[in-house]
């Protein structure tokens, strides 16, 4: 059974934080996938993320280059398949190298591979309501799958 945490956050700072808070609970091998429209503050959590796990680099979203590595207290891989038209061109270039390695795995746009993903994942959904007034506010639904212990809330 999957655990669900959900968070709120209002600003830019507070979706930092929570990525780093997150980071705290993953292990080598993770595969984060992050959900959201365009944005949602995929980017801005991952950055927290990275963060959280003592990449001092600056994180940018890996739009035209497909990934940006790093290297912190675990190696991330951090993607982003929007452009990607078919998983097959995904493992043409070594896709499956980076999610069954030792590194921490973040995938914006991950609906391409969903069906082809196993192993220890998350799946994160940023939902940014415009029309409420709130064009801050984020809410951060996290979904733990059992193979990966528990994330503490």
């Amino acid at each position: 059974m999957a655990t669900v945490i959900k968070k709120i956050s209002n600003n830019p700072g507070e979706t930092l934080e929570i990525g780093k808070w997150f980071a705290g609970n993953l292990q080598s091998g993770a595969i984060v996938c992050l959900f959201g429209n365009l944005g949602s503050g995929k980017t801005t959590l991952s950055r927290g993320i990275c963060e959280g796990l003592g990449i001092k680099d600056f994180i940018t979203s890996p739009t035209f280059t497909l990934i940006n590595e790093y290297q912190g207290r675990l190696p991330v891989y951090h993607f982003d398949f929007y452009r990607i038209g078919s998983s097959l061109e995904l493992y043409e270039l070594g896709l499956d190298e980076y999610l069954y390695g030792e590194g921490v795995c973040l995938i914006e746009w991950p609906e391409i591979i969903m069906d082809e993903i196993a192993g220890k994942k998350y799946d994160i959904h940023l939902t940014w309501n415009v029309e409420s007034g709130l064009e801050n506010q984020r809410e951060i639904v996290i979904t733990e799958y059992p193979e990966n212990g528990q994330v503490q809330p």
